[in-house]
């Protein structure tokens, strides 16, 4: 985790929107069920940048040199990453909208 917020700049945008989305929950003071939610999303996109991170490094360890499969994997190990950002954005949506709107 350490490597990670050190050698990767979308870390910290994780970092701070991670903790915008707790500070929201609790001034809008969200209930359990939320909070599992809230809770899940975070860190489902928390291990998906581990993850990508960790093929990234393999990919450059085991192929330091430019290589269309390398891009394509280090592709696919992002396009995870952005689907769980997606769908943090998506619990997000649903769960604080109704209640900034009341």
């Amino acid at each position: 985790i350490f490597y990670l917020i050190k050698h990767e700049k979308n870390a910290w945008i994780h970092f701070f929107a991670t903790f915008a989305i707790i500070l929201l929950a609790f001034i809008f003071k969200i209930n359990s069920y939320e909070w599992l939610f809230i809770s899940l999303a975070i860190c489902l996109v928390w291990i998906t940048e581990l993850i990508n991170t960790a093929i990234e490094v393999i990919v450059n360890l085991v192929q330091p040199d430019i290589h269309p499969l390398a891009k394509t994997i280090k592709d696919l190990a992002a396009g995870a990453v952005l689907t769980s950002a997606f769908f943090s954005l998506l619990v997000a949506f649903f769960i604080f909208i109704p209640k900034i709107f009341k």
